[in-house]
């Protein structure tokens, strides 16, 4: 059963940085692409940032410049750097993976509060 965990999340003041990490149970080079979701409260989960397997990345318009995805296979980690933080990236983040068969797996989830 392949699990992910996230963890790292934290309440932290505007303009702070925080460092959320995704620990998978097997292999990160078992998923084709990984990536990291967040959902507000009373609002749908939406796409942050993703990493290929072939290390390509992705970034939603908003966290762009601020956020940076990056994958460790050596430890089968993924961490989601974020500086400049805004009380609108309060949330719940989750750790998403997808393998080559396109089997898709989620996090249990990490709360960022961002507040002064």
């Amino acid at each position: 059963q392949v699990q992910l965990v996230e963890s790292g999340g934290a309440l932290v003041q505007p303009g702070g940085s925080l460092r959320l990490s995704c620990a998978a149970s097997t292999s990160t080079l078992y998923f084709a692409l990984m990536g990291w979701y967040r959902q507000a409260p009373g609002k749908e989960r939406e796409f942050v940032a993703s990493i290929s397997s072939g290390g390509s990345t992705r970034y939603e318009d908003s966290v762009k410049g601020r956020f940076t995805i990056s994958k460790h296979n050596y430890k089968n980690t993924m961490d989601l750097q974020m500086n400049s933080l805004k009380t609108e990236d309060t949330s719940v983040y989750y750790c998403y993976g997808r393998s080559q068969y396109s089997r898709e797996y989620w996090g249990q989830g990490t709360q960022v509060t961002v507040s002064s």
